[in-house]
């Protein structure tokens, strides 16, 4: 049994809102440009394919396609960091003699497109360096890094860039008008923060509306109203999509059906496998097919 002193300590902790996310549904960089381009540079949208580029110097023509719902064409003539969180083509035109500096990475989200965080932010996220806190020693470090080869330099460089991506999330945190209604911003609200943290740690557990009233510090109507608000969906409808999230990790792993069904409060695997095929429109032999051999599916 807890102490009153030990209780009291936990308690005055700030909540960690990303730390047992991430490590549920990790977040892999890969370096793959340091230096200059010049002229047009042009980035495919690939399946499970993600960006982040940091222009160190220069300036840049930014398009994107009409199609796209972005700009078509931005200028920028700062340093910026640009994530692509999602599969999107984006060409850099840059000066055909001088260029600009760019260190790049590809980023590898588990789930991909389905991972919480993906679905939570903006296709492109585009941050001036000099407004983005707390990141002048990462980028120097990953500048340094990237600019003469050294033992190791390449996966210190790969480790950097996820650093990078936790400080964007940070910020994204402390300023969430920045993304639309979703993930983020239910993390940057005080009372729904405490409940989204116990839903991702403990999703097996016999959660009602009052239960997640109760741990909000909410009345029901008033969490009801506020959870739509700031995540568009209702509070069960959230929790049954990261339980099928958690489903669709556990058998991409190879683990049984009724063992995911226990740990996540389903009862029995014919019961989870019932609310696989209304929420996802296929069942567990058909998902399972699908994760463990993606081409299958293609």
């Amino acid at each position: 049994m807890k102490s009153v002193k030990q209780h009291q300590s936990s308690e005055s902790q700030p909540l960690d809102r990303l730390g047992a996310l991430l490590e549920r549904f990790r977040v892999r960089a890969s370096l793959f440009h340091a230096g200059a381009l010049c002229g047009v540079t042009r980035f495919d949208a690939q399946p499970g394919r993600a960006f982040l580029h940091v222009l160190q110097r220069g300036r840049l023509r930014l398009r994107h396609p009409a199609a796209s719902g972005l700009p078509q064409s931005t200028l920028i003539e700062q340093p910026t960091l640009l994530l692509y969180p999602r599969p999107l083509r984006h060409d850099f035109h840059t000066a055909a003699l001088d260029g600009a500096d760019f260190v790049c990475a590809t980023l590898d989200f588990d789930g991909g497109d389905a991972h919480p965080l993906v679905r939570a932010l903006p296709p492109l996220l585009r941050w001036p360096l000099a407004e983005l806190p707390g990141v002048t020693h990462t980028l120097a470090l990953l500048f340094d890094e990237t600019a003469r080869p050294r033992c190791g330099a390449r996966l210190l460089a790969d480790r950097l860039f996820e650093v990078l991506l936790l400080q964007l999330l940070r910020a994204l945190l402390a300023a969430p008008q920045a993304t639309p209604p979703g993930l983020l911003q239910g993390l940057a609200d005080a009372r729904l923060a405490p409940l989204l943290l116990a839903l991702h740690e403990r999703p097996g557990e016999a959660w009602t509306l009052a239960a997640m009233a109760d741990t909000a510090g909410l009345s029901r109507s008033l969490l009801a109203e506020r959870f739509r608000r700031q995540l568009g969906e209702t509070p069960m409808a959230y929790l049954t999509r990261w339980r099928l999230l958690l489903v669709q990790q556990g058998l991409a792993q190879g683990r049984p059906l009724k063992l995911l069904a226990d740990e996540l409060g389903y009862g029995s695997a014919a019961a989870l496998a019932r609310v696989m095929r209304q929420q996802l429109g296929e069942g567990p032999r058909a998902l399972r097919g699908r994760l463990c051999d993606p081409a299958a599916s293609r």
